[in-house]
């Protein structure tokens, strides 16, 4: 049974929902609706308003359309707002965690998302902003000021918000976790980086960070991609991709000098935008929000100082390899597999093959799934790991359930511990699959680690197995039949990578 619920902010009162055990607040605008004259322009503060204002139901998501992995629609531009899940029992005090989603940055959305185990288990305030994606988040073009950062500066004013709001819903503004998955994950890189992020965040997990530092070897990330670059964009390097692409397609007169330009892009309808979506994933550096490359700032040290969790899954490249390849009617084959590692990996690639043969595997698929876990997953986050825990308290998980169930299933193609599989774990979705008895009671401990990381900065807890930082070299399995140390190094053949291209 549900019953209302409501809470003043500065702007004005709201209603959400009181459910048994926890309270809900949908869709809060924190920032005002970035649309009209406001599209590729830095947040602005929200309207007050009068009344109460319904805060029952999620906001808009940003817009984005649907894909094979996520069937979400939308061209409303009005999305800047946020989800806040805090137990029902009063309390003043709790630690605060923002979830940034994930979705390849161009899909996702707040909603999907419902963290009121982790709020009630962990004793924790949980916000979950919407902010703007692919073309609307990461544009950039000649004279668009700070251009390819929107999206990054809708999160900052979001935990903005977080500073002035959050006590009015029992949460703590000074103790501050930034938690994110995938695409979240690379975001909290830049906010690490970006002198604006300073002092809104605390503390940070990285769930499956892709590609922080580094490019990617063509098909590792997805088969059929060419190589990538580093998910970093110089500014003038953005602005002149999106003056290409808007020429591509008709969107500006030639000719158009810059402002004029700019105001014919704010008008084109977002549904055409939205075509070039997936080439605006990388926030540009080189301006105000994010002046250094996160790919440079990090290893040199450069970057805010908060205590640091970071990890993967054991089967990342499984959902991508059986997603984009095998379910797409392009399987990997044992004909295609050593071309794929040689345009991968050029005069390196018999070794890589030697290394796993396909003979060590069920299918040529989960052997190259095996190779882009290992190259495109494991070995840049054992390196950023490594980075952060040069410079401050670090600690490493994996993610190990096998048999966890995915979120969105591969049929004849097994899953294991697949990109984005924990999330089941922390999070329940709208028909999403059931957890076992035993995979429950692994949810619980996760959700207990990062609470007490959350409130400590550390995620040891009294009750659950010993987690050693990671300057002992220490790598946390996370598994329904066992939580410890694994050989992360040893599993994902490391020492063969460190010489690879």
């Amino acid at each position: 049974m549900t019953h209302h619920v409501t809470a003043g902010l500065s702007s004005g009162t709201i209603r959400g929902r009181r459910f048994d055990g926890h309270l809900s607040f949908r869709g809060i605008p924190y920032a005002a609706p970035p649309v009209g004259d406001r599209r590729w322009r830095s947040p602005a503060p929200v309207a007050p308003w009068s009344g109460v204002r319904d805060a029952t139901e999620p906001g808009n998501p940003a817009p984005q359309s649907a894909q094979s992995f996520a069937d979400v629609t939308s061209v409303d531009e009005d999305c800047l707002t946020l989800d806040v899940t805090v137990p029902a029992v009063p309390g003043t005090g709790r630690p605060v965690v923002v979830w940034l989603h994930g979705g390849g940055g161009t899909n996702g959305t707040a909603a999907t998302c419902d963290p009121q185990r982790l709020a009630v288990t962990g004793d924790l305030v949980v916000v979950a902003p919407n902010s703007r994606l692919g073309v609307l988040g990461c544009f950039g073009y000649p004279g668009l000021a700070d251009g390819g950062t929107f999206g990054l500066q809708d999160q900052q004013a979001a935990l903005r918000w977080v500073r002035r709001e959050i006590t009015r819903f029992g949460g703590d503004p000074a103790n501050v976790t930034l938690v994110g998955g995938s695409y979240g994950a690379l975001m909290i890189a830049a906010h690490l980086v970006s002198p604006a992020s300073a002092g809104l965040f605390h503390r940070a997990i990285l769930q499956s960070a892709f590609a922080v530092m580094g490019s990617t070897p063509a098909h590792t990330f997805i088969p059929g991609v060419p190589a990538l670059p580093s998910m970093w964009s110089p500014a003038a390097e953005l602005d002149r991709l999106g003056a290409a692409t808007a020429v591509e397609h008709g969107w500006i007169t030639p000719g158009s000098d810059p402002e004029s330009a700019l105001a014919q892009l704010r008008r084109v309808p977002v549904a055409d935008l939205l075509q070039a979506s997936g080439a605006f994933i990388r926030p540009a550096f080189g301006g105000p929000t994010l002046p250094e490359s996160p790919e440079e700032a990090l290893p040199a040290g450069r970057f805010h100082r908060v205590p640091l969790v970071l990890g993967t899954t054991r089967d990342e490249a499984r959902f991508l390899v059986g997603l984009f390849a095998d379910l797409a009617g392009n399987p990997v084959t044992a004909e295609s597999y050593p071309r794929l590692a040689a345009e991968a990996f050029g005069d390196a690639a018999d070794e890589v093959v030697a290394r796993y043969p396909l003979d060590h595997f069920p299918t040529p698929g989960l052997a190259w799934a095996q190779v882009c876990t290992d190259r495109a997953w494991a070995r840049p986050a054992w390196e950023l790991g490594r980075t952060f825990a040069a410079h401050t308290d670090t600690w490493f998980y994996e993610f190990a359930d096998r048999d966890a169930p995915p979120l969105v299933p591969l049929p004849g193609f097994p899953t294991g511990a697949q990109h984005s599989s924990e999330l089941v774990y922390q999070f329940d979705f709208p028909g999403g699959p059931t957890l076992s008895a035993a995979q429950r009671e692994l949810a619980d401990r996760m959700h207990r680690y990062w609470a007490a990381f959350a409130a400590n900065g550390d995620p040891a807890h009294v009750d659950l197995p010993a987690w050693p930082d990671f300057g002992t070299g220490h790598v946390q399995s996370l598994a329904p039949d066992r939580i410890g140390g694994t050989d992360y190094r040893a599993d994902h053949r490391l020492d063969f990578w460190a010489r690879m291209p």
